[in-house]
């Protein structure tokens, strides 16, 4: 007698036709789901048949770590095409009995979310799932699509800006604080210059997303932020960094501190230093002028831990102490063009290495 999974299911009436929706164990979709995925190679059937993409290692990876957090959450359904000869719906007891074997359930969407809970081993999470009985290739196709190409994809900028609301600490809502901070405050050298959401407001330059700016800064606090989240929420105690092999990480141990306001007041600090500096060039908006904008930005980034370092300041350093090392480079109000540097990771790099070559002991 065949083994069944049996889990909880309603029945739903909709245009397309019937269709389950249930809650399922993770690990018992795994043991019976498949993914059919899309080749470019083969026979004409076998190039149409196929709906999945490709697994993205990466995004497995990042779901991996994702599910042993506090805050795993998958509130959409995993959509699943059975034929009928493996499942068996009572509608008295309102229970899917589905047959417990490999590729018995065809994944239509969520080939990522059942890979990345596939090395998961405790108990307790579920998955809510939607199930079409004997659904024809069209249809598969179709939802498919439709699922993929009506998705709005939410930038990294509104993602940043809701940590706002976190109550736990944690290296994003940090670093999204600090963006905000500076881009509001008269006199900050970001005064009204970060695009808060990703998206210009007319009020100011905004030259830099605020997903730039976090991504960057977070660089200088954490390897992991979302472990360091994760951990804060269950209340441990974040790691030290060993500074003298990871001299990125200049501002770790303020953060493990809640030092906040003095990461703030450095990047405050440096970011009037380079306006002082080079002020023609850090307040020109025109288009082809690049220190002001995320190539710039991105280089000077990269600059201040090095430069913290020369410093050997065990203080917050003055906008004095960094202007002293700025003004040993050779770099003039103009020199900061795309003709010069290019736009992008090549020109970023490119102008690092003109900036250390002066700059740096």
């Amino acid at each position: 007698m065949a083994d069944f999974i049996s889990f909880p299911c309603l029945r739903v009436e909709q245009p397309i036709g019937t269709f389950f929706i249930g809650v399922i164990e993770a690990q018992d979709l795994i043991k019976i789901s498949y993914a059919d995925i899309r080749r470019p190679e083969g026979r004409d059937i076998e190039r149409y048949i196929g709906t999945q993409r490709d697994l993205s290692e990466s995004r497995v990876k990042e779901i991996k770590q994702y599910v042993t957090t506090m805050d795993a959450c998958f509130p959409t359904s995993v959509i699943l095409s059975i034929e009928s000869s493996n499942a068996n719906y009572s509608e008295q007891n309102r229970i899917l009995k589905v047959t417990r074997d490999d590729k018995v359930a065809k994944i239509i969407d969520g080939q990522h979310r059942i890979a990345g809970l596939k090395d998961f081993n405790n108990e307790g999470f579920e998955l809510n799932v939607t199930i079409f009985i004997d659904m024809d290739i069209e249809d598969q196709a179709m939802v498919f699509a439709t699922i993929n190409l009506k998705q709005t994809k939410v930038t990294k900028s509104l993602a940043y800006d809701l940590y706002e609301y976190a109550k736990s600490r944690s290296p994003q809502k940090t670093c999204h604080n600090i963006a905000k901070l500076l881009n509001s405050k008269k006199g900050s050298p970001f005064y009204r210059r970060i695009k808060i959401l990703g998206k210009a407001t007319g009020v100011g330059a905004e030259l830099i997303t605020q997903s730039t700016f976090v991504d960057r800064l977070m660089r200088m606090i954490s390897r992991d932020p979302m472990d360091d989240k994760d951990k804060i929420k269950r209340g441990k105690k974040i790691e030290a960094y060993d500074y003298t092999r990871e001299k990125s990480f200049v501002f770790r141990e303020r953060f493990r501190n809640e030092k906040d306001a003095e990461i703030a007041k450095i990047i405050w600090h440096f970011f009037s230093a380079v306006d002082k500096r080079w002020n023609s060039s850090w307040n020109n908006f025109d288009k082809g002028m690049i220190l002001a904008r995320s190539t710039g930005f991105a280089a000077l980034m990269r600059l201040l831990p090095n430069l913290m370092i020369a410093i050997q300041a065990d203080y917050i350093p003055s906008e004095d102490d960094f202007l002293k090392y700025l003004k040993k480079s050779k770099l003039k109000d103009g020199d900061f063009n795309s003709d010069k540097f290019k736009p992008g990771s090549s020109g970023e790099g490119e102008l690092l290495r003109a900036l250390e070559i002066d700059i740096l002991p």
